[in-house]
């Protein structure tokens, strides 16, 4: 359940669909059409955008694609950050920026109710943007929670928060968090059990690892490969699937522009890893932190 409304355990995220380092038209518009139909051709009803990414563009091309939306879809946007000049990220932390924010996916989606709007914290984790943080959390839980009496999003999510910020937002409602969390970095394993514990869905991003260099990638982890060799599947369904047997609260959106990985990605949801398998997965790195 995302929001109150079921969505299929593997999604999508849009954060691949513009050009190169999330700005600009992407490579090829129509395969990016194509991926974003063929998700919804494969199950996939669960959607993660943002206005920023693009900025507009993958907004823009999910209208195109799919719109009018099925009934069964649920879109999912963040707030908190916006584009510079230069294609760098900036923060948008204060409430005025967070309702703009949700009015500008509301006006390129079409749509008079964002399902879930995730609010995009700076400061509280690993974060590769520039800008402070420009606001006290109640003062932003506050306007999302005003947005959604005003009808005009259903959940509230958080996403790059501590356990701390986690905890204090917990009584605004909150339907989702995003954090970095893999495989091969379980740092945000005690936020992930805070959700289990209030029924939180946990949609981690970098799910096979992160792309900043020097970072371990899921799918370059020798036993990742040898899984994926015994099962007859690639290593980032080994990756994937690890997700989804780990813990029930765990939705996936994994993110391409390739249609061949798109079908990959969603088949992780037919990988079943065997106890034996999942036992070494476990321990390639510690609860709490990295490989």
């Amino acid at each position: 359940m995302l929001g109150g409304r079921p969505v299929a355990r593997i999604g999508y995220g849009a954060m691949q669909l513009p050009g190169p380092g999330v700005l600009g038209p992407p490579r090829d518009r129509a395969v990016a059409l194509a991926v974003l139909r063929r998700a919804v051709e494969l199950g996939v009803n669960h959607i993660d955008t943002a206005q920023f990414y693009g900025p507009g563009v993958a907004n823009e091309l999910i209208h195109a694609a799919l719109h009018p939306y099925p009934d069964d879809l649920v879109l999912v946007t963040k707030v908190g950050a916006e584009r510079d000049r230069r294609g760098g990220w900036i923060s948008a932390q204060r409430p005025h920026q967070l309702r703009a924010g949700v009015e500008a996916n509301l006006r390129s989606l079409e749509l008079e109710r964002i399902d879930v709007v995730n609010l995009r914290l700076y400061g509280a984790g690993r974060d590769h943007s520039h800008g402070a943080q420009s606001a006290d959390l109640d003062s932003q839980l506050a306007e999302m929670i005003a947005l959604r009496a005003e009808g005009k999003i259903g959940g509230i999510g958080i996403s790059n928060v501590n356990i701390d910020q986690l905890r204090q937002a917990l009584p605004a409602g909150i339907a989702c968090v995003q954090n970095a969390y893999s495989l091969l970095d379980r740092a945000g394993e005690p936020l992930l059990e805070l959700c289990r514990e209030h029924d939180v869905a946990w949609v981690p991003y970098f799910p096979l690892g992160s792309a900043f260099a020097g970072a371990a990638k899921v799918t370059e982890h020798p036993a990742v490969l040898d899984a994926a060799a015994a099962q007859g599947a690639t290593p980032a369904q080994i990756g994937l699937a690890w997700l989804l047997a780990h813990d029930p609260h765990i939705l996936l959106i994994p993110g391409t522009s390739s249609l061949e990985h798109l079908d990959e990605n969603v088949a992780a949801a037919d990988v079943r890893l065997d106890a034996a398998t999942m036992a070494v997965l476990e321990v390639l790195a510690p609860v709490g932190g990295q490989h």
